[in-house]
């Protein structure tokens, strides 16, 4: 009771101010499990379409970059060899809107490939998150997305050859330029002249390049996002959806650059040469280097439209709860 008694009337004592500390210590485990325990569950289904319409909007924003990327990847000859030059080769030689060439394939591939791999996603997650989970496991994410992912890939790689031949067609010489008028007309023309084969082609690569692109973006965008969430006092803010964006933009970046390089060359061509073979072809010529070709343009793309991805989808669902009354 003494002792109780001189901390009260001496609070600037030094043995005070250590059982002070040591007992905040002791609380803050406690207050990041009772935070954990209240993570708010959101079971909303959003509409299908949410995915593909913020990629939409994203590409916008991004394609001039995506435009570099594919230019680098395929250089030849004396093509500039860096983003800055490719850049400004492109300004010079056909001017300001050259850097959207192809934006009406990216629009295409996005309403297709990005509204199949969100809206998949999201509604198995859904599905098969247990009742009363606050949310489900990274297994089941990776799972989850991976699946999602494969399936965008082919709902889209027709658009997305069609993206690739446009991105490249003012590059090559007067004599090969293909000369499709949008993304629309690519398809369709490529469907007459080359068959419907044209519309598969590298497929594989690109289901692949898809699914690990929808794993290394979607799966890790929500774990980032719950456990900032759980464990920082953030909460479900802009500050959070851009944090948890810009990492999972740069894991994606790094875990797609080699499937990336393959499927811009494999879709570039009009004929037919096996994977097999073309990455012996790569390997002989620019050494392992050729895996990450690109990397920095692709993450300067892909960061950016990661970002810009996952900011007009919660845009989109803020906006969806507060007109059905859900916002709280």
């Amino acid at each position: 009771m003494q002792s109780v008694t001189m901390a009260q009337a001496n609070p600037n004592d030094p043995s005070v101010a250590v059982t002070a500390a040591t007992a905040a210590t002791a609380a803050k485990p406690k207050k990041l499990l009772e935070k954990k325990k209240t993570l708010p569950i959101e079971r909303i289904s959003y509409p299908f379409w949410f995915g593909g319409s913020a990629s939409s909007l994203a590409a916008c924003v991004t394609h001039p970059l995506d435009l570099v990327k594919v230019r680098l990847q395929l250089r030849s000859g004396d093509a500039p060899k860096n983003m800055s030059g490719t850049f400004m080769h492109i300004v010079r030689e056909q001017g300001p809107r050259g850097l959207y060439s192809g934006l009406t394939a990216s629009l295409l591939r996005q309403m297709t490939y990005s509204t199949v791999r969100f809206g998949v996603y999201e509604e198995l997650k859904n599905r098969f998150t247990p009742e009363g989970s606050a949310k489900p496991s990274l297994p089941l994410l990776i799972g989850l997305s991976t699946f999602s992912g494969f399936l965008g890939g082919i709902s889209g790689n027709a658009a997305d050859v069609t993206n690739v031949r446009m991105q490249q067609d003012a590059a090559l010489p007067a004599a090969q330029r293909r000369g499709y008028k949008n993304g629309l007309d690519g398809m369709f023309r490529m469907l007459r002249e080359e068959g419907v084969k044209s519309w598969f082609r590298g497929v594989w690569p690109n289901s692949t390049r898809a699914a690990l692109m929808n794993t290394s973006q979607l799966a890790t965008y929500d774990t980032f996002k719950a456990v900032l969430m759980m464990y920082t006092p953030l909460g479900d803010t802009i500050t959070t959806h851009f944090a948890s964006s810009l990492l999972a933009g740069f894991m994606a970046t790094t875990i797609c650059s080699p499937v990336d390089v393959i499927k811009s060359r494999v879709m570039s061509t009009s004929h037919k040469q096996g994977i097999a073979h073309l990455l012996s072809e790569i390997y002989a010529k620019e050494g392992v280097t050729w895996m990450f070709k690109g990397w920095v343009p692709a993450f300067l793309r892909l960061g950016p439209q990661t970002i810009c991805t996952f900011l007009f989808l919660e845009a989109h669902r803020k906006v969806y709860r507060k007109f059905k009354g859900l916002e709280n």
